[in-house]
């Protein structure tokens, strides 16, 4: 515990001493921090994804980084310190685990803990925050409509077994089905995004994380048709120049070296 705090504390006087002295983050502000952020969440996702443990370590160094930053800007301006973002997640940590640090009886069950959580952050702030408020605007689609239902489920609006939700994917593919027919483009992106709802809602529902499997599909999409580009360049052969059965033959070997 001791190297802990000890490490912290030397991150802490290093982002002072950066601060005061280095061009670079001299200039950084909450605004030129963000993209980067953003970037650096995209890359410990990466790093899961792979359960590369050591490159994990390192992104959560990076992320790191980046809150101590943000809090020393933050103190700058006179608004909040370390000290205050450590405060508040504890505070946060504790009212919203009143089954640990209270007498609220949730059974064993983690999903109960989630909707004991989604209610009482509709008590904070007088009780006036909305169920789906705290969603931000600029979260990917794939993630957002996820979080949506997540959110939704806490306050008890969710199927009631989930298995009906296959039901509702039909019914989103034969409704697509028909706006395709019709040919009309706008009312078919309208019906391509419910049934793309209807699917996170359904991977929701089967304890799957979408954006994981979808990124899983990605990973190994771009593995087997590298695969096919190598193969094909060592036969002399363009892919521009290939039959479509020629590639599905040697898409059929890079599954098979999986």
């Amino acid at each position: 515990m001791q190297k802990k705090v000890e490490e912290f504390k030397r991150l802490l006087d290093i982002m002072d001493e950066l601060r005061e002295k280095c061009p670079w983050d001299k200039k950084q502000t909450l605004e030129s921090l963000r993209k980067l952020t953003i970037e650096e969440t995209y890359e410990l996702g990466d790093a899961i994804l792979q359960n590369d443990l050591q490159e994990i370590k390192k992104e959560l160094g990076d992320i790191l980084l980046h809150i101590v930053f943000y809090a020393k800007i933050g103190d700058e301006k006179g608004a909040f310190d370390i000290g205050d973002v450590l405060e508040g997640i504890n505070e946060k940590l504790i009212y919203r685990h009143p089954h640990i640090f209270g007498d609220v009886d949730v059974e064993g069950s983690a999903d109960k803990v989630a909707e004991n959580w989604e209610a009482l952050k509709l008590k904070e702030k007088g009780g006036n925050k909305r169920v789906l408020e705290g969603v931000p605007a600029a979260m990917p689609a794939l993630v957002k409509a996820n979080r949506i239902q997540e959110k939704v489920r806490g306050v008890g609006f969710d199927w009631e077994y989930k298995e009906q939700v296959w039901d509702k994917v039909k019914e989103e593919v034969d409704e697509l089905s028909v706006e395709i027919n019709k040919a009309d483009k706008d009312k078919m992106e309208a019906e391509f995004g419910d049934l793309l709802f209807a699917v996170v809602n359904a991977a929701r529902l089967y304890d799957i994380d979408p954006e994981a499997a979808l990124e899983r599909t990605n990973i190994k999409f771009i593995k087997r048709f590298n695969y096919l580009e190598s193969k094909t360049l060592m036969q002399g052969k363009s892919l521009h120049d290939m039959r479509l059965a020629e590639m599905d033959e040697i898409w059929e070997e890079a599954k098979k070296e999986e």
